[in-house]
């Protein structure tokens, strides 16, 4: 029995991604980094960022069969596409490189080995996009090809050149891009989300880098008279599309997850200060009005002001001598010392808003309270507030005869 053999261009057909997906990510990335791109437009490496993206971008919006064939059909050349999207990537492989070495070293590194090394990179890069253009110029490539350019112009001559000279550049920024990526992504001291963005470009670089050898063995596979093509036409653009969403997320990660983490501390601190809002409701017979369009830290904002405001009344009605007992009973039944303060204001404010209801508010108080650390401490309040087992129990200790409180052991 004889089995079947195996396609790998069928099989790599059932993976395919379209090249427009990691092109909605890139410009997902890119729009996600726009706002602060123009915010601080004076900065070199944000405009590098948002330069590199864009030629990400641009790479898969050309270098897709359909949009290849209207560029050769605009300019009436066979094939023009070719040294467009060769010079796209090359200058993007470029890009990266410097990139890297700026962000890396840091604007204030203005040694000499690192400004020669990015006038290297400029003049090499730029260098070989001219020579992309020279040999294609020179090159006969009649027949339009859409998806095997590489591997059908193999061994052509100066298509050939071409072709090489492309996949080298792109091998070689790719092959140091992610060297130091990794390089960084290992040094000590580094935020959480930047050692994880840094993971995932040297990941998407490394990618990156299969995708230009993929390449070249599917070329050399035809100077020897063999079929490889699969590589070049399958596995090479499934390769570049998951690159490209590695490369995005790496970008995104550490901007996003701040943000994200922004976001979550605020919602959180607003969620938290939710019992005592409600508590502070019943003292002023009325809330905070509701806002459609009210940003998280305008709520917030808004939240802890009227929790103050609706405080301050109460002023008057704080029992120091209680605030002092319950701090001592929490700390006797075992609460550590922020805790303990925090279910004693608890208990306090409680007592306060009790006697607002039994007696009138008094004129002229004896010692006029100070509530400073209670109105800074409104979040820790509030969470005691979520434990009325806890703030009972204090309460019960604090109130109850010294003759019957039993002894802490």
């Amino acid at each position: 029995m004889t089995l079947p053999s195996l396609d790998p261009s069928a099989l790599l057909g059932e993976l395919y991604i379209s090249f427009w997906i990691p092109t909605a990510v890139l410009t997902a990335a890119l729009v996600i980094k726009l706002p602060t791109i123009i915010r601080l437009w004076r900065d070199p490496l944000l405009r590098a960022v948002g330069g590199l993206l864009l030629l990400a971008c641009a790479v898969f919006v050309f270098c897709t069969p359909s949009t290849i064939a209207r560029v050769n059909r605009l300019v009436g050349v066979a094939n023009v596409s070719a040294p467009w999207c060769y010079s796209l990537i090359t200058a993007f492989c470029g890009s990266c490189l410097l990139l890297i070495i700026a962000w890396r070293n840091g604007l204030s590194d203005r040694s000499a080995e690192t400004r020669r090394a990015m006038r290297w990179v400029i003049s090499v890069y730029s260098g070989v996009i001219v020579a992309l253009w020279v040999l294609f110029a020179l090159a006969d490539a009649p027949v339009e090809r859409l998806r095997d350019l590489d591997t059908y112009y193999a061994n052509t001559p100066f298509m050939r050149e071409e072709i090489v000279l492309y996949l080298v550049a792109h091998s070689v920024a790719c092959l140091i891009t992610s060297r130091l990526i990794w390089n960084w992504a290992r040094t000590d001291g580094l935020d959480a989300r930047l050692r994880w963005g840094l993971k995932s470009l040297g990941a998407g670089y490394v990618l990156n880098l299969v995708f230009g050898w993929s390449k070249l063995i599917a070329v050399a596979a035809r100077w020897t008279g063999h079929d490889q093509d699969w590589l070049s036409t399958s596995f090479a653009p499934l390769v570049a599309a998951l690159s490209a969403i590695l490369i995005a997320v790496g970008f995104i990660l550490p901007h996003a997850g701040q943000y994200l983490h922004d976001r979550w501390r605020v919602r959180l601190a607003h969620h938290e200060l939710r019992p005592l809002y409600q508590l502070m409701r019943t003292v002023s017979g009325e809330g905070v009005p509701f806002l459609l369009r009210a940003t998280p830290e305008l709520r917030l904002t808004r939240r802890e002001t009227f929790i103050r405001d609706a405080l301050l009344p109460l002023a008057r009605r704080v029992d120091t001598c209680l605030g002092r007992r319950s701090y001592e009973a929490a700390l006797a039944l075992g609460h550590p010392p922020d805790r303990a303060r925090a279910l004693a204001a608890a208990v306090v404010v409680l007592d306060a808003v009790e006697a607002r209801g039994r007696t009138p508010e008094p004129s002229e108080p004896a010692e006029f309270p100070d509530t400073t650390s209670l109105l800074k401490e409104i979040g820790a309040v509030s969470r005691a507030l979520r434990h009325p087992g806890a703030l009972e129990a204090v309460r019960v200790r604090a109130t109850a005869p010294v003759a019957s409180v039993p002894a802490h052991e």
